[in-house]
């Protein structure tokens, strides 16, 4: 049983035929083909469920949702409210916020070539597909975030309209009923696949050869970034410069979740009462304060940092970093290291390097009503 089964039993499968027509559907949708994937060198192929396969349309129609605020309780928030194409689809916010005004404890992850993602969220192993994953900003209640819990029925009411069951019905031909939450999710889930991100100056000099594309200081803080004296990339590793990922014909990988210090307020390692990381889902307190390594491409566009938002600069993570973290259950690997100012802007040269413009640009991940009314 899936788990939009259980919460919505049923009720929120709402066919064309039970709403009232209103005049003839806006913007119909083209003809539905299989989506094909246009990767970039050095990028691998992203695994994609079998259950939700990835079709121009669908893909077209989860774009659509992405940027529609019926997709929440109160009709204020969109997927795209907390993840926007300019910063990297995060914020800007330390913390975010949800629909009704209330204050997440942790900062808005980058969407940013999250199809490769393991896992999902800042520190939670069981979220292992984007499908599941958009579950739970739908219905979070500590705190609310979109704010469906309780408005099934009525969010799917919202898009049985003429404009928006062609959509439906093109891109979940075989459904009887493709007017569903099941279906919102699974149109989302294949947009968001398809937001890969690949090149930046850094992509350039490394994968196309291009000397040129990222300048002598940024060539000086990638020899810093991988070397065994920083060892950044023991955590930022890979084509994504991140945790562990997983991609079409990868073995299943182990997840990885790491305390880097970040709070002591106790003298034994403790975390901010409302955000004890890992610790939250396994109750182990050896998992106090763990959270996952995000990707790093797009790093500089994506700040405040940390899973709190709570260091403001790149140039204050490398700090903390450098200063070796605090508290008994960090992380052995974080032993400190001694930088020179030079040192610290040649690393931040580098970081500012994975900086893909054409990504926050593509008109192809915008919101496809603001980008028609050009």
């Amino acid at each position: 049983m899936t788990w939009w089964t259980g919460l919505v039993a049923g009720a929120v499968l709402v066919s064309a035929a039970s709403c009232a027509r209103s005049g003839p559907p806006a913007d119909p949708p083209p003809p539905d083909t299989p989506f094909v994937w246009q990767l970039p060198r050095g990028l691998p192929h992203p695994t994609v469920p079998a259950a939700n396969p990835m079709t121009t349309v669908k893909v077209a129609l989860g774009r659509r949702l992405f940027y529609d605020t019926r997709i929440s309780g109160n009709r204020t928030f969109a997927c795209a409210t907390c993840h926007q194409q300019a910063h990297a689809f995060t914020d800007g916010r330390a913390r975010a916020i949800g629909s009704t005004g209330q204050a997440h404890p942790r900062s808005a992850m980058s969407l940013t070539n999250v199809a490769y993602n393991a896992s999902f969220g800042w520190a939670d192993p069981s979220v292992r597909s984007l499908e599941a994953q958009i579950a739970v900003p739908m219905f979070n209640e500590h705190p609310i975030e979109l704010g469906i819990a309780g408005h099934e029925a009525e969010i799917v009411q919202r898009f049985a309209t003429p404009a928006d069951e062609p959509w439906f019905r093109a891109a979940f031909s075989a459904d009887p009923h493709p007017v569903s939450l099941e279906n919102i999710v699974r149109a989302i889930a294949a947009f968001e696949r398809t937001l890969v991100s690949a090149d930046s100056p850094f992509d350039r000099y490394l994968y196309r050869d291009d000397r040129a594309a990222i300048s002598d200081a940024a060539v000086r803080g990638m020899k810093l970034f991988f070397s065994e004296r920083v060892g950044c990339s023991g955590c930022h590793a890979g084509f994504n410069l991140s945790g562990p990922v997983t991609f079409s014909s990868a073995p299943t990988p182990v997840l990885r979740f790491t305390n880097t210090g970040l709070y002591d307020l106790d003298g034994k390692g403790a975390y901010p009462r409302d955000d004890h990381g890992l610790m939250e889902k396994t109750k182990s307190p050896g998992d106090m304060g763990r959270f996952r390594a995000p990707t790093l491409r797009n790093i500089a566009l994506t700040g405040p940092y940390m899973h709190d938002g709570s260091v403001p600069s790149l140039d204050g993570v490398i700090a903390h970093y450098a200063a070796g973290g605090k508290g008994p259950l960090k992380a052995p690997e974080l032993e400190g290291f001694a930088l020179s100012p030079s040192e610290t802007r040649d690393l931040v040269a580098f970081l500012e390097s994975l900086t893909d413009v054409t990504f926050v640009s593509n008109p192809a991940f915008a919101d496809p009503r603001a980008h028609a009314a050009r």
